[in-house]
C-alpha cells in the first residue's frame, strides 16, 4: 500500500511472470496506471475461459465493480507493475476482499 485517506487507496502490485494474484472479489470502482508488463490474464473461479489483455507502460484504466471471483495472472515475459487507486465506500475497508 502506498497511501491510505479516507475512502481513497492507492496500491502499487507487482507480479513476475506466471506469478498469480489470490482469489478475491472487486466490490469498489477503482483506476489502475500500468508501470510495466505486457500481458496479464484474468481467470476466473466459476471455470469460464480467461480474459487475455496485452498492456503497455501507461495505459490507465477505469475498472467497475463486479463480485465474480477472480485473479489476475501474469501471462507475459515482462514483470507486470500497476498503481491502482481504489475509491472505497468507508474508510478501513478492504479494497480487493478474498474470494
Amino acid at each position: 500500500m502506498l497511501l491510505e485517506r479516507g475512502t481513497t487507496l492507492v496500491r502499487r502490485l507487482t507480479l513476475e511472470p506466471g506469478e498469480a494474484m489470490h482469489w478475491h472479489r472487486d466490490p469498489y470502482h477503482r483506476v489502475s496506471v500500468v508501470l510495466s508488463g505486457d500481458a496479464l490474464a484474468i481467470e476466473f473461479r466459476d471455470g469460464a475461459p480467461p480474459e487475455r489483455f496485452e498492456v503497455t507502460p501507461g495505459l490507465v484504466d477505469w475498472d467497475e465493480p463486479t463480485d465474480r471471483p477472480h485473479r489476475g495472472v501474469n501471462v507475459g515475459a515482462q514483470r507486470y507493475e500497476e498503481v491502482t487507486v481504489f475509491f472505497l465506500d468507508r474508510p478501513g475497508a478492504i479494497p480487493q476482499p478474498d474470494a
